[in-house]
């Protein structure tokens, strides 16, 4: 299996980095976690066959996580994709894709699909298998709007990935990466607590309870770029690869 970083980037591009879409692939799964507005020509420029991904796993409704499904479901409806497809999100994702559809493209949302498209509400604690993908959501906290916010843990093909998605520390993130083969976590800021977002710091002290295998830091603030040498974690990257 391997995790390719699409883009890694916050909501205002620090570093000039993309907007958060990582992309898993394996034997028998393909999907991506996330798909932020900048996600299809990222995408594209990466060669990644769009027409090939069953799943789409979203975290939240902000833009820079959820607003590249407008323009990636046209571009599937015009390169006629005839694979099925789910995207599966918190509650009210349903409404919420309708609403984004239609303020990037009105009348987009009543256009009837060539393919098979499957939207799925996912409810925290509660698993939830997508073909050969058992996907675990834990509620997070990242702030009263853009949400439900839930971070994943997913298990496919004798492997575990948690993403802790946007959040401020909470107990969850425990359960949610212990032991997993590979824990993407935001790093938003290096020791400044900013409200709805993880600190590395704070992060640090809670490492040993997690026990992940290997950690990849994400969505990091221009605080924690300018500081990335002196770190001993690995950092995420646009176009980056992670085999675990």
């Amino acid at each position: 299996m391997q995790l390719r970083f699409v883009g890694c980037g916050d909501a205002f591009g620090s570093g000039g980095r993309l907007n958060t879409c990582f992309h898993v692939s394996g034997r028998a799964t393909n999907f991506l976690i996330d798909c932020g507005a900048s996600a299809l020509p990222a995408l594209k420029r990466l060669e990644i066959a769009c027409d090939e991904i069953d799943l789409i796993l979203i975290t939240h409704f902000h833009g820079d996580h959820f607003a590249g499904l407008p323009f990636l479901l046209l571009d599937a409806q015009f390169s006629r994709r005839t694979r099925p497809l789910t995207i599966a999100g918190p509650q009210g994702i349903e409404r919420r894709l309708r609403e984004v559809m239609e303020a990037l493209f009105e009348h987009s949302s009543k256009t009837k699909q060539r393919f098979e498209l499957d939207v799925v509400e996912l409810a925290p604690e509660q698993s939830r298998t997508f073909g050969a993908v058992t996907v675990t959501p834990y509620p997070v906290m990242h702030g009263e709007s853009g949400g439900p916010f839930l971070a994943y843990r997913i298990e496919a093909e004798g492997r575990t990935l948690a993403y802790s998605a946007d959040t401020e520390w909470t107990e969850t993130l425990i359960p949610l990466a212990h032991g997993a083969d590979l824990f993407i976590a935001e790093a938003y800021m290096y020791e400044k607590v900013v409200k709805n977002h993880l600190s590395l710091k704070t992060l640090e002290q809670h490492l040993p309870n997690i026990g992940a295998k290997r950690l990849v830091l994400t969505h990091m603030s221009e605080d924690m770029l300018s500081r990335l040498e002196t770190l001993p974690y690995m950092a995420a990257e646009d176009g980056m690869v992670v085999v675990f």
